[in-house]
């Protein structure tokens, strides 16, 4: 990949497609294609065809894909299911056809099991069953990483998959029943202390632990990996469980988290715990050992990110 490549990035106005383009721009590469989903509608598979056909792109990042938390997991499973398999399973088609030298898979570190032993390394994928409250997200995410060997297998392409573990960052959805935790504890604790409320209540019991991974940090990593030529990648990844996770190799309870957050946010209320609300599974921690062979790790801790990202939180309310 050089810097006059041609790359397009599907998702391009999402929090991890902003931030790819981001660190692509900071890296010099200036030959980006962007398309909003009013431009290119990617469940359209006529359109997604043509684009393919017509732009030509070298190289493809499929960060596109419909996302959220608990609630809105449990709300719209139908959609979750159904959008993102037709958006990756088109856009893995098009680019197979249109001959790109290689497509980066976005997915999620809920394709593992809801107990699989941790930290949970890539060969965990498909040993359990998932957690309930993503199942439809996560089977989405595990097809695609299955694509993508399949085509690889079948065609040679050089399609890669990345997993990252729980993002945050800015240019994130701060929805309160749609968005992902940090976004939606950011936005109830900064609005309790601008209404000046004695309390916030959050969901959960506070002992599930999670690992969260600044968005820029995972931009950091996909742009090292698609930079690794072809016979060097493949001589270091399996042909099957073939996907890399991407994290930080640390996790926090929630509760260490809304601490964090309170201390950031400048928030003194009382935190009310709704215990009846689900936890979802109980620990989250990826093993990232695969990445650090190939060179990567995280750079952003915790605080450092949660102050960064709820400036631009503020920036944002603007």
């Amino acid at each position: 990949m050089d810097k006059d490549s041609t790359i397009y990035v599907a998702g391009h106005r999402g929090m991890v497609g902003s931030a790819i383009v981001r660190e692509l721009n900071k890296k010099g590469f200036r030959n980006i294609i962007k398309k909003t989903r009013n431009e290119l509608d990617l469940l359209d598979q006529r359109a997604v065809s043509a684009f393919f056909q017509q732009e030509k792109p070298e190289y493809v990042v499929l960060a596109a894909a419909k996302v959220g938390g608990i609630f809105a997991n449990n709300e719209y499973p139908a959609d979750f299911i159904y959008e993102n398999l037709m958006v990756q399973s088109n856009v893995i088609h098009q680019a197979y056809k249109a001959q790109v030298k290689q497509l980066l898979f976005l997915g999620s570190s809920c394709i593992y099991p809801k107990l699989a032993s941790q930290p949970m390394d890539e060969s965990a994928l498909l040993t359990g069953e998932l957690e309930p409250t993503n199942e439809p997200y996560a089977i989405a995410k595990i097809a695609g990483i299955k694509m993508c060997e399949s085509y690889n297998r079948q065609y040679s392409t050089d399609f890669r998959s990345v997993m990252p573990t729980n993002l945050y960052g800015p240019n994130d959805n701060y929805d309160l029943q749609n968005s992902h935790v940090i976004p939606a504890l950011i936005r109830k604790i900064h609005t309790a202390k601008v209404t000046r409320d004695s309390f916030v209540d959050v969901w959960g019991t506070g002992a599930a632990k999670r690992e969260f991974l600044y968005v820029d940090d995972l931009a950091d990593a996909c742009v090292l990996l698609m930079m690794i030529e072809k016979d060097n990648y493949q001589e270091n990844i399996a042909t099957t469980n073939s996907h890399i996770n991407i994290g930080t190799g640390v996790d926090v309870s929630i509760k260490e988290l809304v601490e964090l957050l309170t201390n950031v946010i400048g928030y003194t209320g009382e935190i009310r715990w709704e215990q009846t609300k689900p936890d979802g599974t109980p620990r989250k921690l990826l093993d990232v050992s695969k990445a650090a062979n190939l060179g990567w790790q995280a750079k952003t801790k915790l605080e450092e990110g949660l102050t960064l990202t709820y400036q631009a939180y503020l920036n944002e309310c603007e």
